[in-house]
């Protein structure tokens, strides 16, 4: 059992530390912008809250973050009160954020200069993944740090990787989500061309999803798209923040996505048409407008 701290309690944040707490059997301390959240947590796992991020991490062995993005990051860890000036030297920060590899490399060089070690720690699998515990974890860091924390990391994770040093699972993450919104604008069209066509929807994905066009998205948001529903999953605010991200890092790179930064202009669209909580797999609405 290690002394665990997790700051950020959102839709992924509150059941990935229940899971730290119920699961993994930690010592868990929570943090949340809104306190009432925060107790809420902490009433339903039996574990304990903190006024501040420094104050949760005191005294913890490993301190995880899941918060909106990159100047959330900065604020909860080296901003005033901060995450690292409340961790003792050879802690472990953790960020699952879904951020930008900059600021990993950045909290990576702060958390040295405290004696701290840090892995960036993006994670897929949505909201369901988070509240089941089987979310994939991509991770930048020292590798035996990442031997040190994978075991605690398994509490919420179905699949746990170390993809290279410190940046290199929001790389990884970056990959992940250029796949998927090429997919989804691909299933849309698909979808929307069968319905045209006064195809049986469900017969033509009975048939296709067990070949080389099945996909996840296929098999678990074809029903929902079909029938014009769009509140399962991950939200379109968040897909087109997560995508400012990969662009912005490709422009850095050098690298050509012609198709996801044409995919992210439709999610704008979608934003227009006020569905900017609808899930990713709304790309069909606005096909169908």
């Amino acid at each position: 059992m290690a002394k665990v701290a997790f700051i950020g309690l959102g839709v992924m944040g509150f059941p990935m530390a229940g899971h730290l707490k119920t699961k993994g059997g930690h010592n868990v301390t929570v943090y949340n912008r809104t306190a009432e959240k925060a107790a809420a947590w902490a009433e339903k796992f039996s574990g304990k809250s903190a006024p501040t991020p420094a104050e949760a991490a005191a005294g913890a062995d490993f301190v995880f973050v899941c918060v909106g993005n990159d100047d959330d990051l900065r604020s909860v860890t080296s901003g005033e009160n901060g995450a690292l000036h409340g961790m003792k030297p050879g802690s472990v920060l953790i960020d699952n954020t879904t951020a930008s590899a900059e600021v990993a490399r950045e909290l990576y060089a702060a958390a040295k200069e405290k004696g701290v070690d840090f892995i960036d720690a993006p994670v897929s699998g949505g909201q369901a993944g988070a509240e089941n515990g089987v979310l994939t974890v991509m991770c930048g860091g020292d590798g035996a740090v990442f031997e040190r924390a994978r075991p605690v990391i398994d509490a919420y994770a179905r699949m746990v990787g170390l993809m290279g040093p410190a940046g290199s699972g929001q790389l990884t993450k970056m990959v992940n989500q250029i796949c998927i919104a090429g997919l989804v604008q691909g299933l849309s069209e698909a979808l929307h061309f069968g319905k045209r066509a006064g195809l049986d929807i469900e017969k033509v994905v009975e048939v296709i999803s067990k070949g080389a066009a099945g996909s996840w998205q296929m098999e678990n948001r074809h029903k929902t798209m079909n029938a014009g529903k769009y509140d399962f999953g991950f939200a379109v605010d968040w897909m087109r923040k997560d995508l400012g991200i990969v662009l912005a890092e490709a422009r850095s790179n050098g690298a050509k996505l012609p198709v996801t930064a044409l995919v992210d202009q439709f999610y704008g669209d979608v934003q227009a048409m006020g569905g900017n909580r609808w899930d990713t797999s709304s790309l069909l609405a606005r096909l169908e407008k």
